[in-house]
């Protein structure tokens, strides 16, 4: 199982709004960098993601489960760029911000501390530990 950092603005989609999906969970579309579209279709049913608050909260929040893989989005009109679904799997027991995150040098080269703007991110096995470790 592959591990991965998904960004949402909570005034667009929060980790609350997630929760209340539910089981069916919810597509997570609007992604409109390459490198971001290549992460998500690496993506495969089952991995996990850090879901992370982006904007002034600055902090992973919990975690979501990829239920569908990747296919294409209908808001993108090009026909150039896909998404995924997932659902909302549990909070994390305290949330991680970023500032911890960069104090951390466990942490020194996730991709959230040296390309913090990517939305969608690969997280390694050791990376996602330590982000499990420092919600405790």
């Amino acid at each position: 199982m592959a591990h991965w950092l998904m960004k949402s603005e909570p005034s667009s989609w929060s980790w609350d709004q997630q929760v209340e999906a539910g089981e069916k969970g919810t597509f997570w579309n609007g992604v409109r960098n390459h490198l971001a579209k290549k992460h998500l279709k690496e993506m495969k049913v089952g991995d996990q993601a850090f879901f992370y608050h982006s904007g002034e909260e600055k902090a992973v929040v919990g975690i979501v489960e990829i239920i569908r893989a990747y296919y294409p989005d209908p808001s993108d009109k090009t026909g150039v760029f896909g998404m995924v679904d997932v659902k909302a799997v549990k909070p994390l027991p305290k949330p991680v911000t970023l500032a911890q995150v960069k104090a951390d040098p466990r942490l020194k080269e996730m991709v959230l501390v040296k390309s913090s703007r990517l939305s969608v991110q690969p997280v390694s096995e050791a990376e996602w530990k330590g982000v499990l470790a420092l919600a405790k």
